[in-house]
This record gives C-alpha cells, sequence and structure tokens, in this order.
C-alpha cells in the first residue's frame, strides 16, 4: 500500500482496479464452492438472460453498460463452455440473439442459494465499514457522467497556469509581439487588410493617441496574447485586435483579456463595448457569449472577413 500512499489521489484509477481484481479473485473461488462453472465477468451477461428471454449483443451491452466488443467477446467465450447458443432472432433474420443454453439454465436453476448468500456476506462487510463503497460508486458514476476526468484535470490545468498570467499595459517593447501575434491569427483564416497594418504598425498612432488602450497577457513574463480597445465615441470602445499564441492556446488566456477589457472600459465610463468578428472563429464566438456579448446589426465594417457584429452593455 506504500505506493498508493506515495501517488496520493491521482492514482484512484489504478487503486480500483487493484480492488476489481481482488474482489474478482475472491468471487470466482466463490463460484468454484457452490460449484458453479462460471467467471465472475460473464456474471453480467449471465444475469441478464436468466430470465430466459434472447438479447442481441447491443441489447446486452447497453444493459449492463459494457461496449458492444466486451460482450462480444464474454458471449463467446460462454459459447465455448456451452453456457449460451446464438439463433437468428424471430423477427429479423439478420441479427442474430444470445440466450441460455440447457446448460445454462441448469446453473440458472441452482445459483439462487449462492445469490442470497453473496448478499448478506456484502451486506455484512458494507455494514462493518465506515464508508458505504456501494452508495459512493452511484455519486462517483454521477459525477463523472455530468463532467468527466479529463474537463475537470483540464480545468485544474488552466486555474494552475492562470497563476503565471499577468495582463499588462502596452508599452512600446510589445509592439512587435501585438503585431505578430495578430498577423499570425488573422492569416492562419483571413488575409491581412490595409487597416490591419495600420493599427499594428502604428498602434499609438491609431489606438493609444486616439483614447484607446492595448492590454498584453504575458505568461511567465513572455508575451502571449493580446487586445485593444478603440475609442468609438465617449461610451463606447470597440474590443479588437484580440490575438492568443498558439502556444498559449488552452490556457484561458482569451477569457482574462476579455474580462481585463471589460474592466478597463468600465473604468473609463464607458456604457458599452462593440466587436466584430467572423462565425467560423467558434471558440472566439463561444467566447465573446461567455462574456456577454449579444449579436447586433451594425453599421458596414471595414473589414472584409467581418460576418457578425456584438455589443456588451456594461
Amino acid at each position: 500500500m506504500e505506493f498508493y500512499n506515495k501517488t496520493g489521489k491521482m492514482a484512484l484509477g489504478s487503486r480500483l482496479r487493484r480492488l476489481s481484481e481482488l474482489i474478482t479473485e475472491q468471487a470466482g473461488k466463490v463460484y468454484g464452492y457452490y460449484d458453479v462453472d462460471m467467471q465472475p465477468k460473464w456474471f453480467p451477461v449471465f444475469y441478464v438472460l436468466s430470465a430466459g428471454e434472447e438479447k442481441s449483443i447491443t441489447q446486452i451491452a447497453q444493459e449492463i453498460g459494457h461496449s458492444h466488443p466486451s460482450v462480444s467477446t464474454i458471449v463467446k467465450e460462454m459459447m465455448k463452455r456451452g453456457l449460451v447458443q446464438e439463433s437468428p432472432g424471430k423477427t429479423d433474420g439478420r441479427k442474430n440473439y444470445i440466450k441460455l443454453s440447457v446448460q445454462g439454465l441448469a446453473i440458472n436453476d441452482r445459483i439462487r442459494d449462492q445469490y442470497t448468500d453473496v448478499n448478506a456476506a456484502i451486506e455484512n462487510a458494507l455494514n462493518e465499514t465506515q464508508y458505504n463503497i456501494w452508495k459512493a460508486i452511484e455519486e462517483w458514476e454521477f459525477l463523472l457522467e455530468q463532467k468527466d476526468l479529463l474537463s475537470r484535470v483540464q480545468d485544474e490545468r488552466k486555474l494552475r497556469e492562470r497563476k503565471d498570467v499577468e495582463v499588462v499595459a502596452y508599452e512600446p517593447k510589445y509592439q512587435t509581439a501585438f503585431k505578430q501575434l495578430n498577423v499570425d491569427w488573422i492569416s492562419q483564416y483571413f488575409k491581412m487588410e490595409e487597416t490591419d497594418y495600420k493599427s499594428l504598425d502604428h498602434p499609438k498612432e491609431y489606438i493609444l493617441d486616439k483614447g484607446g488602450h492595448i492590454l498584453i497577457a504575458l505568461y511567465k513574463n513572455e508575451p502571449v496574447g493580446t487586445c485593444a480597445l478603440i475609442k468609438m465615441d465617449d461610451h463606447t470602445f470597440e474590443l479588437a485586435k484580440m490575438a492568443v499564441g498558439a502556444n498559449a492556446k488552452g490556457k484561458g488566456i482569451g477569457w482574462i483579456l476579455g474580462n481585463a477589457a471589460i474592466e478597463l472600459a468600465k473604468q473609463h465610463s464607458a456604457k458599452k463595448l462593440y466587436l466584430e468578428s467572423n462565425t467560423i472563429l467558434k471558440p472566439a464566438i463561444n467566447l465573446y457569449h461567455k462574456l456577454g456579448f449579444k449579436k447586433v446589426t451594425g453599421t458596414p465594417s471595414p473589414y472584409e472577413r467581418c460576418n457578425i457584429q456584438m455589443e456588451l452593455n456594461l
């Protein structure tokens, strides 16, 4: 058990597998004790067929929550042992159905006492424990159906990496990064336009000197993302030039920048944020929706690539 003390909760799957293997090994001895010729892993398939109804592989898999290949393998093993038999369906001859054989039915008739004793033994074992593992398993199955383990790990990674993200105001030393980040994402999906070059080559004249702002996201002190607030009037900024480097995807940089831009706009008494984008940029559109932006019909855009306009009331 020293291994699990060292690894902690991250070895949960391995420890559950160890417990499963232990119970399976001991269950095999129980079948032997009752002189029942069956392997523990066959039991779910055997049980769903025990009522005497024939079922397809797909039906069995759905009922016991196993994969189709897994059930297919078990059925083949049980057929070799003579416990089940396969036959064309009565209503659909193209499908094969599985049912207990005469030998399987014979086991079904004499396994009842084993069921009774095993259930009682498990109940007694559960009563000896402080935590009911059966209920805990139900809870874990529910939790992982609502949000799988990968999603949970991804969220934790974002939280950890966000601690190394800092959003700072634009300085001339970030001009190269500001331009390159935008050129990279624009060139990936569209083509650079004249308006792009003006603002990216001369951000001071086209954005800052006109009352706008530029934010730079630093990850471990390296610029990995950017966005700009371009002043449209006394109460409105355009959220523009948002870009995140390919090497920083998945860290929540866009979300951090978006929220920082919203807070900055509020600090400057803005009542509205406006943006232009393209619907092929699904992650970006989803981000804007999460930030609270709604689709609007605005004035014609100077950008060829724009096919959606959105606004956020502050």
